[in-house]
């Protein structure tokens, strides 16, 4: 018997990328994060935190890590009431990012919590 994986099985694997998701926006989102995204601004170069937490450990203060919900706290941010590392976080990082941008920044940031690398 033969079966095919749909995107439901795509999405649980452990190892792939989310639907829609590319490596080219993986190093898109790393360049935005570490550049004009200004998201290195409190989060750190690296993502290991500084003023804002790590985003390189798999630990989420506010969802569940997805790419899905990193896309909606992104564009939401955090609001000082409702932080629990007591940091706000402006919609879009207070930087001035396309939805494209902001939807890159989310794939790198997935990527890098994971030890996702090309080819994985």
């Amino acid at each position: 018997m033969l079966l095919l994986a749909g995107p439901a099985a795509a999405q649980s694997a452990p190892d792939s990328l989310p639907p829609g998701v590319t490596a080219a926006m993986i190093a898109a989102g790393k360049s935005l994060f570490t550049g004009r995204g200004l998201c290195f601004a409190c989060h750190g170069a690296e993502a290991r935190g500084g003023i804002g937490p790590s985003l390189a450990d798999g630990k989420w203060m506010h969802h569940d890590g997805s790419y899905e919900a990193l896309v909606r706290q992104i564009t939401a941010g955090i609001p000082l009431e409702n932080s629990k590392s007591g940091q706000l976080m402006p919609p879009r990082g207070g930087a001035a990012l396309s939805d494209a941008d902001l939807a890159a920044v989310a794939a790198y940031v997935w990527a890098l919590a994971r030890g996702w690398k090309p080819g994985s």
